[in-house]
């Protein structure tokens, strides 16, 4: 139960994670020639979301859920739902969807039963935190649509990922998800999160365990990481570089001793979305001064 709550808190604290690079917010769809559907589309996803709009099928979305917060005014054009996990079922058929996108690991038996019933074609997809998984999830929600150009977000992606530079020695990175002091947890194996930073040429600092834990100064003192990495709304949450730094433990650590606090968009860092690319050479980068 712990970790189902974690994992919605998480996909919570995304939502107000923006990116104010106006570069990262323009569509990649503007360079990509795609076929307008005539589907009206839900999708409960913020990479789905983002992808959707990537191949041109911004005016065709009617409705998201919460974690959809790039491009930053989708939610201007579409009717913003609660997280899948809190969804009011009444709220998203009066949008009159012909099409739903849902992450597997999101969906409920009560939210399928509810939307078969109800004709709607339901796109279930499986997501892989990988860069071959950000490509099959652009096939994905493309495939349903009948949209078949999207060789340009493959490349995007391939062009970005080339600006990785291999590093003498792969730094330890702990990131700590953080909702106020009070509430701080540390990401483990099978987690997004260590995925991004060995592409990004790093080693995950928290070892022996998998999914997420509560941190301790044990912990801490134990995996001496060398950056700490946080979602942008992690560093709010803490009051800032200092807040994060009066960690019980922290300052004992290199990074602490050093100030090695690294802060990324949460969609950008976790989605695997076309953006991963950017993503991975971002952290690489940050991780390398």
């Amino acid at each position: 139960m712990k970790k189902v709550l974690l994992a919605a808190f998480i996909t919570l604290s995304i939502v107000s994670c923006k990116n104010n690079n106006k570069a990262e917010q323009s569509s990649i769809a503007n360079n990509t020639e795609v076929n307008i559907s005539n589907e009206r589309i839900v999708s409960l996803n913020g990479a789905i979301s983002e992808i959707l709009v990537d191949l041109g099928q911004r005016n065709q979305i009617v409705g998201i859920d919460i974690t959809s917060s790039y491009p930053a005014d989708l939610a201007k054009k579409a009717t913003q739902l609660e997280h899948v996990n809190k969804i009011n079922i009444e709220g998203l058929l009066a949008l009159k969807p012909t099409i739903v996108y849902v992450l597997k690991k999101d969906l409920n038996e009560n939210l399928e039963k509810q939307l078969t019933d109800a004709g709607i074609t339901l796109i279930v997809i499986e997501q892989d935190y990988s860069v071959d998984g950000a490509k099959k999830l652009i096939e994905e929600v493309a495939t349903p649509l009948q949209i078949k150009d999207y060789d340009k977000l493959y490349t995007k992606i391939d062009q970005d990922i080339s600006q990785v530079k291999p590093l003498e020695t792969k730094p330890k990175v702990l990131f700590i998800y953080a909702r106020g002091a009070a509430n701080l947890f540390v990401a483990g194996a099978d987690t997004p999160i260590q995925s991004i930073i060995e592409l990004a040429g790093g080693e995950n600092a928290a070892k022996g365990f998998s999914d997420f834990k509560p941190l301790t100064p044990e912990a801490l003192l134990n995996s001496n990481p060398d950056y700490i990495l946080l979602f942008d709304t992690g560093l709010q949450s803490m009051g800032g570089v200092d807040g994060v730094l009066s960690i019980e433990g922290i300052t004992k650590t290199n990074a602490g001793k050093n100030k090695k606090i690294i802060t990324m968009d949460g969609l950008l860092l976790t989605g695997f979305t076309p953006r991963i690319g950017e993503a991975v050479t971002i952290l690489n980068q940050k991780i390398s001064e």
